[in-house]
Formats: structure tokens, sequence, C-alpha cells
């Protein structure tokens, strides 16, 4: 009679346990689809940093070819580019959705120091991602 108590008071721990292990599975399903989120978020902003340097590695070449002219292409964030600038910028928009750029020319003694800032904002929500290239382009002789 005594293993008939015994198995009395042991009812239903099979089914609590259960209950347990699809509680914390259901955590750690959470947990991982919690941190794919995360995952393509960064992805996806390095996805647009990428397009960022590619579209001012473009610029770079572009302003290598036209030595003479480099300070015509200045722009500030803004403002509105110049006309050597309205292809470049019209595809930069295009493939980062939002984009507003500056860019800066220095004189140095052989060489033109050039900033490119590219600004975008991935979200509505979200606070505005920066990328800045510095290039040297050589300045040509007078």
């Amino acid at each position: 009679m005594t293993s008939f108590v015994t198995k009395k008071r042991q009812g239903g721990v099979a089914l609590l346990e259960a209950l347990i292990a699809v509680v914390l599975l259901a955590l750690g399903l959470l947990g991982t689809i919690g941190l794919q989120a995360r995952a393509y978020s960064a992805l996806s902003d390095s996805g647009m940093r990428a397009e960022a340097t590619i579209a001012a590695d473009k610029l770079v070449g572009i302003m290598s070819n036209d030595e003479a002219r480099l300070a015509d292409y200045e722009v500030a964030l803004d403002g509105e580019p110049p006309d050597l600038l309205e292809p470049w910028a019209t595809e930069t928009a295009a493939s980062i959705p939002g984009a507003r750029f500056a860019v800066t020319v220095t004189p140095q003694s052989l060489r033109s120091r050039v900033d490119i800032t590219i600004v975008w904002r991935r979200k509505a929500n979200e606070p505005e991602s920066t990328h800045t290239i510095t290039s040297y382009v050589t300045t040509p002789k007078p």
C-alpha cells in the first residue's frame, strides 16, 4: 500500500517538467528571434556604409580626373550640389535613400585634401549615420 500512496503523490510531476521545458524553450526561441533582428539591423547598416564608401570612392575618382577644377566640387551639407556633382548626387541618392552629403577641398602644397561626408537615416526613429572619407588628390603643377 505504501507504493500506491507514493505514486499518487508524484502524479503530474512529468506534466510539470514538460511545462517548464516548454517555457524554457520558448524563452530561448524569443532570444534567438531578438538576436536575428539585431543581426539584420547590423547587416543593413553595414550595407549602407559599404554603399557610402563606394559612392565616395567614385567621387574621388571623378575628382582625380578633373584636378584643375577641384574647388568646383565643394558643397556644404544640405547645400545645392554644383552641376559637376549632379550625376554623382543622383546616383548616390538612388543607392542610399535620403542621403545628404558634403564635399570639402583643402588645398595643400603639392596635393589637395578632399573630405567627403555622407549622412543618411536608415529608419525614421533612428539617429543619423555619418560616413566620412578623406583622400588626397595631386594638385596640377602650374
